[in-house]
């Protein structure tokens, strides 16, 4: 038994994401972070070990659904639900016993996908098998094909804020060189990191204090303000249209919880536990499916009016730049 593992409170600050799906949060945590702290004390299993526990219990969950009768899809369900506890345990016990490796990572990726793809597909079959309805063939294509789409989806958006905030920071370096000037700083960033913040409020004392004009601030608050970071904000326009935005993010990260409400994971437990639950696993995939494509477009809509920040903040390098030369 290992004595250097640390009371619940702080395995939970160490194993638990700053934000998280709601379902995780709300359903998942709970359970899965106490499991965590006792499977570190007690037993020598690896986080490898609890992912291929994670994919044996989902393979488990697909036959469930191959017999298609409702008590196997109950029964599926319950499995699946388990799967999933085990599926974020694993990287709860990596970070808290320091065992992470970048192979876990990839086995833990490679695995769910197959997982969401095995149960689609068994699901799907078990339910054609016992109604004859070829809707559930188009729903099986569907469920493959929207959890592919999104993971596509967000690489690429990834990889494209990656390469803004790289851009970004060159041209500040650059800055910096030329001239003693501040650190900087994404509103993004300070917003994830100080979800009790009133953000609202110091967007407006900015603005009033810009519009009171240089003459009025002091030698001193000059000084102090050079040593201030730099806030660069790529979703300053999305705030603009939606002000209501602001509260809603603030709320949710002060429950952990993103503000992408119907993410991969909801979609996954729509499809796989609800619907079998409710025996309404036609319903359940249209609404999961429907949701997160809503929810991706928004994040697409948002990454457009991002990019336009971009340029606006490229620009502004520039002009300053010009400006000094001048």
């Amino acid at each position: 038994m290992r004595r250097d593992i640390p009371p619940l409170a702080e395995v939970r600050r160490i194993t638990e994401k700053k934000r998280d799906a709601w379902w995780t949060v709300l359903l998942v945590d709970p359970v899965a972070t106490p499991l965590v702290r006792i499977t570190a004390m007690r037993t020598k299993i690896t986080p490898n070990q609890i992912t291929w526990g994670a994919f044996l219990l989902g393979l488990a969950s697909a036959a469930c659904f191959a017999l298609g009768d409702w008590r196997w899809l109950i029964a599926g369900a319950i499995v699946y639900h388990l799967s999933f506890i085990l599926d974020c345990m694993d990287g709860k016990v990596a970070r808290l016993t320091g065992q992470g490796s970048v192979f876990g990572a990839w086995l833990d990726f490679v695995f769910d996908r197959v997982r969401v793809m095995v149960c689609g597909v068994a699901l799907m079959a078990g339910q054609y098998q016992r109604t004859d309805d070829t809707v559930y063939i188009w729903l099986a294509l569907a469920v493959v094909g929207l959890d592919t789409l999104r993971y596509i989806n967000s690489l690429e958006i990834f990889k494209i804020r990656y390469s803004m905030r790289k851009q970004i920071k060159a041209r500040v370096r650059e800055a910096r060189r030329a001239q003693n000037s501040s650190e900087l700083a994404f509103m993004e960033d300070l917003l994830r990191n100080n979800p009790e913040a009133d953000v609202e409020q110091d967007l407006r004392k900015a603005a009033s204090l810009s519009s009171e004009g240089a003459a009025e601030i002091s030698p001193q608050e000059t000084e102090d303000s050079k040593k201030q970071p730099r806030v660069i904000d790529l979703h300053e326009e999305f705030r603009h249209r939606f002000p209501v935005y602001l509260r809603v993010r603030s709320f949710l990260l002060r429950h952990r919880i993103r503000t992408h409400l119907v993410s991969g994971i909801e979609f996954q437990m729509g499809v796989f536990i609800v619907g079998p639950l409710l025996d309404a696993v036609i319903e359940a995939t249209i609404v999961s499916g429907g949701l997160l494509l809503v929810f991706e477009l928004a994040i697409i809509y948002k990454l457009l009016l991002s990019t336009r920040d971009f340029t606006r903040t490229i620009d502004s390098f520039e002009r300053e730049a010009v400006t000094e030369a001048a």
